[in-house]
């Protein structure tokens, strides 16, 4: 019989041991189960952070892009309408040189002196030409806003409705963009 109790005495410490080794094991495996939980946020944490700043880089080299373009193009805006302001400036100059021109010559000395004031307005309206300037057509023309501002409005029947009867003074423009426009009087 006492085989028998040391028999059961063994089978017990057995079931003892195993038992924890079992509980032992299971509380590795909630470990190692939590740690893997802990891990795996702290990924997903970063994989986070991660799409956050790929996207903020991507923005940056879009808006970055925009900013070269526009520099760019207000560049070309800079180089292609650079006589503007000079242009602008001797407008005026231009308009009394032509109304200069607009006296009758009585007299040879009248005369040759009116011959050279209109050389030098050719040379100064065929530079201005090189610069891209151009006189805007007014007169007979469809009344445009963008090109043309009304003074006066009259009624002829020579004249189509909305149409340009007379210019007062010149309008221009310097490539595609109006730097004066033409001074005129519409037709109802």
């Amino acid at each position: 019989m006492e085989e028998r109790n040391e028999q059961v005495v063994e089978e017990v410490k057995e079931a003892q041991v195993e038992e924890a080794v079992t509980t032992e094991n299971s509380e590795k495996t909630v470990e190692e189960k939590s740690e893997a939980a802990l891990l795996q946020e702290k990924v997903d944490e970063l994989q986070a952070k991660l799409t956050e700043t790929e996207g903020r880089t991507l923005r940056l080299q879009a808006d970055f892009e925009n900013y070269k373009r526009r520099v760019q193009m207000d560049k070309q805006a800079a180089e292609k309408y650079r006589a503007q302001s000079l242009v602008s400036d001797i407008l005026p100059a231009l308009d009394n040189f032509e109304r200069a021109m607009q006296v009758e010559a009585t007299d040879e000395q009248t005369k040759s002196l009116l011959q050279g004031m209109e050389m030098v307005h050719r040379q100064l309206l065929e530079a201005l030409s090189k610069e891209g300037v151009e006189v805007i057509e007014a007169v007979g023309k469809q009344f445009d806003p963008n090109e043309h501002q009304a003074i006066m409005q009259v009624e002829d029947n020579e004249f189509e409705s909305n149409a340009v009867v007379e210019e007062f003074q010149k309008g221009y423009k310097l490539k595609d963009r109006v730097i004066r426009p033409s001074m005129v009087k519409v037709n109802q």
